[in-house]
């Protein structure tokens, strides 16, 4: 089935670049991937990324803003999630994608390493 082409104001095409920056990060993505279908505070993504605790918070406050990720505070404790549910089906689509792009680039070498 064929997508319809939508015709995109100058607004919408910059809103949609604006959301394709923020993920332009690999930490984001990195986080985001941590997050998954859980909530974990600052520390535990921490410690599933790997990274330092203000680099998480920069991070974080950049997907906040953006509607990516949801917070809750429960004490001392600030809790993320992930808001925009959207952002996976996206994230499955770019890594179809690649994978699709990288097997034609090996069928290629693989080609012309046996001429």
């Amino acid at each position: 089935m064929k997508k319809q082409h939508r015709e995109l104001s100058d607004e919408a095409l910059e809103l949609i670049a604006a959301r394709f920056r923020v993920l332009a990060e690999p930490m984001r993505l990195k986080i985001l991937n941590a997050l998954g279908e859980v909530e974990l505070n600052v520390n535990e993504i921490v410690e599933a990324t790997g990274s330092g605790q203000a680099n998480i918070s920069k991070h974080l406050g950049i997907l906040f803003n953006e509607g990516l990720v949801a917070r809750r505070k429960e004490g001392l404790n600030t809790y993320y999630s992930v808001a925009d549910k959207q952002i996976f089906a996206l994230c499955e689509n770019v890594c179809a994608s690649v994978d699709e792009h990288l097997a034609t680039k090996q069928r290629a070498f693989k080609r012309g390493a046996t001429k």
